[in-house]
């Protein structure tokens, strides 16, 4: 070939490996596309894209945004769920598996810290212990706790506290989950505060220490330890959990026991649970302290090194939402003008007040229904129409309000280097035609 002749990469190539070139080229000096890299991009999305012109710089469209192909775990009684990793076992539920308004344990994400325990021979015997600062130290079998406390049946979100760390730029560290680290299932079990009341709380009682029967992968110690503020401990959601959606609980996610403390980091709900220790200082076990589970103050240098000396521990989640009707990807007929759409949303502690979807770009909002929870603690159903000019290349993008007026930003913020709470606007590409 001659000497001077240059060949460009595809625009989803050029935006995955040299993104500021990409918008150099893609884009004009008036931050509009040029008309050869809008056709560019349209071949790269496989269609014509009507709202090319509310694209904001910058925004790769999300056809494009995917870098390789996932991998699909493959286990018997588990749906086709995104894998995370493999050692530890980590997998990821599709947002469009997320449809169920409880979701079953096939569709249930896994996420483990170390060895999945052997199995209880005799659930009904495995004991529960209750100790540090209460007045009657307590170790009473999961049969005991049964007969001995009222028993709740209630709908409840848990959630990986690094749901979302894949919108974090740069990339943090650990599993780059989407938004699928959570899980609605209905729980029963018993209240924590029932059961932490009969030991007697003494008045140096302030926060929790969690354990469970999981060890390292190395086998040195514990998997993880976590603990809380004895107020979300005393919360009438925060449960001792014996059964998932009226059946055992399934060896793969804490059988035959464990906590269920909804709206904070799912790593509070210790798997396996076998003792809860009440403490007059915050917990020092595995997985608490540093940048573990806790996030800035103040905003951080993206991408810099920090020791989370000021950090604080992460709590109540923040509100995110999900498209559930339909998955990234979805092809329509020709001629398709409207469209009914669906999702949950959640707000850890509190609850979701709004939904809003955009189809141009973030041009124009429209307000979808958003449906009053079952229970305090659940995810709330969202539904709602949209409509579609002409053929083509859409996307659908979604975000959430919380009960305080939060919403989700734009883009990831409050960056940290564990990839805690990142919840920005989720988008779904769907062709028209």
């Amino acid at each position: 070939m001659p000497g001077n002749t240059r060949i460009e990469r595809s625009a989803a190539e050029l935006y995955r490996d040299d993104p500021e070139r990409a918008d150099a080229l893609v884009w004009g000096r008036r931050d509009t596309l040029k008309g050869a890299a809008l056709a560019a991009m349209g071949l790269a999305v496989g269609s014509a894209i009507p709202f090319a012109r509310h694209l904001p710089r910058g925004v790769v469209p999300a056809a494009l945004a995917q870098s390789g192909a996932p991998q699909f775990l493959e286990m018997e009684g588990k749906a086709r769920l995104i894998l995370q990793g493999e050692r530890p076992l980590n997998a990821e539920t599709p947002e469009h598996l997320l449809d169920d308004d409880i979701t079953p344990a096939d569709k249930f994400f896994i996420r483990n810290n170390g060895s999945v325990p052997t199995p209880a021979a005799d659930p009904r015997a495995w004991k529960v212990t209750v100790d540090g600062e209460v007045n009657t130290p307590l170790e009473l079998t999961l049969g005991e706790l049964e007969a001995r406390f009222p028993l709740v049946t209630l709908r409840l979100q848990m959630e990986c506290g690094g749901n979302g760390r894949s919108g974090f730029a740069p990339q943090a560290a650990g599993n780059q989950w989407g938004n699928g680290a959570i899980s609605n299932a209905e729980w029963t079990g018993v209240r924590l505060r029932d059961v932490l009341r009969a030991a007697g709380l003494k008045e140096s009682a302030k926060f929790t220490g969690q354990h469970g029967a999981d060890t390292h992968l190395s086998a040195q110690g514990p998997a993880i330890s976590r603990g809380m503020r004895l107020d979300k401990a005393m919360d009438e959601d925060t449960l001792i959990a014996i059964r998932m959606n009226g059946a055992a609980i399934p060896q793969m996610h804490g059988a035959p026991a464990r906590l269920i403390v909804p709206g904070w980091p799912g790593s509070l709900s210790q798997k396996w649970f076998t003792r809860i220790e009440l403490r007059a200082a915050p917990h020092t076990g595995r997985g608490m302290g540093g940048t573990s589970y806790r996030i800035p103050v103040r905003p951080i240098v993206p991408g810099s090194r920090n020791n989370g000396a000021d950090f604080v521990d992460m709590e109540s989640m923040p509100v995110r939402s999900v498209l559930t009707s339909h998955a990234h990807g979805t092809r329509l007929p020709a001629g398709t003008r409207s469209l009914d759409i669906r999702g949950q949303a959640w707000a850890g502690d509190l609850s979701v007040r709004a939904v809003d979807v955009s189809v141009d770009f973030g041009q124009s909002w429209q307000a979808m229904a958003v449906a009053a929870p079952p229970n305090r603690h659940s995810w709330q159903r969202w539904s709602g129409r949209v409509a579609f000019p002409s053929d083509g290349y859409f996307e659908i993008w979604y975000r959430a309000t919380d009960s305080n007026g939060r919403m989700q930003p734009h883009v990831a913020a409050n960056w940290n280097p564990q990839g805690y709470g990142a919840n920005p606007i989720s988008r779904v590409a769907v062709l028209v035609g």
